[in-house]
């Protein structure tokens, strides 16, 4: 039997538990836990041959972790004070990490695996179970959620949001594959998976309840209960409207957002040209 394995069944034993029958031992298999997705050992959800998989021992661990922990106070952060459960203080980083951490108020929890190469501009933030591939971008005012999958020389432009999820435990956080560009003031919740090397326009939200549709291929995509939102490898996605039939609605001319794909890219085309180009 692996360590990893081992490490997923004491902490499925220990969720189990009340809070206060929790002891050193739980403590422990958390601080392993937290150690593990640091280093990008463990991660919440990783690709598989048949698409991508939830941990949800890894939840149930990182859930544990608050349920461990003391409100402490932080005071390691210059003029200001936090508060927060002292098993989940902020990462601290060293030249040897090879990350960028640009001073001027980001913040990255411990228990999140940053990628050598990666570049946090301020103020930005990076929570708990949250992995960020080699070589990506995250930058300011962006945030990466509580368990997010991002993969390598992804860019999180300004003000990029990619929703966090704990519970419940089996629910798919949301993906952003490998060189995919998510252009300023974007929403990607809810599980939404944004396939490799795609382009998603400055605005475009992207939830469980909206549909997207592909233009080139003639199609349209949107969550099932068996499936997530997926956005296609290499496509280009805009935001765009559609009529309402309501009866009111038309009358006062009124549309309903919704994202666009309008083309996709190719292998000689990077995503800031396919974007433009998609644009005029």
């Amino acid at each position: 039997m692996s360590d990893l394995v081992r490490l997923a069944q004491r902490l499925e034993g220990f969720h189990s538990l009340p809070a206060g029958a929790l002891g050193d031992e739980a403590r422990a298999a958390f601080e392993a836990l937290r150690q593990g997705l640091e280093s990008g050992e463990i991660r919440a959800a990783a690709p598989g041959p048949d698409g991508w998989a939830v941990n949800g021992w890894v939840k149930k661990g990182i859930l544990l972790g608050f349920r461990l922990g003391k409100i402490v106070a932080f005071e390691d952060a210059g003029p200001l004070r936090f508060l927060d459960k002292d098993t989940f203080p902020s990462r601290r980083f060293g030249v040897g990490d090879q990350v960028r951490i640009v001073p001027g108020g980001s913040s990255v929890r411990s228990g999140a695996f940053l990628g050598p190469g990666v570049v946090v501009m301020p103020p930005a933030y990076v929570n708990v179970g949250a992995y960020v591939g080699e070589g990506s971008m995250i930058d300011s005012h962006a945030l990466v959620g509580s368990c997010a999958q991002v993969g390598r020389r992804v860019h999180l432009s300004a003000g990029a949001m990619l929703g966090g999820v704990l519970e419940p435990v089996g629910a798919l956080p949301v993906i952003v594959e490998d060189e995919a560009l998510i252009g300023g003031n974007c929403g990607v919740y809810e599980g939404t998976i944004v396939g490799r090397r795609a382009v998603l326009g400055s605005g475009v939200i992207l939830t469980g309840s909206v549909t997207v549709y592909d233009i080139p291929r003639k199609a349209s995509y949107r969550r099932t209960p068996e499936a997530p939102l997926r956005i296609p490898e290499g496509a280009v996605v805009v935001p765009g409207s559609r009529r309402s039939a309501d009866p009111f609605a038309e009358k006062h001319g009124l549309a309903l957002y919704t994202p666009v794909i309008v083309k996709y890219r190719d292998d000689k085309t990077d995503a800031a040209a396919a974007l433009e180009e998609a644009l005029r």
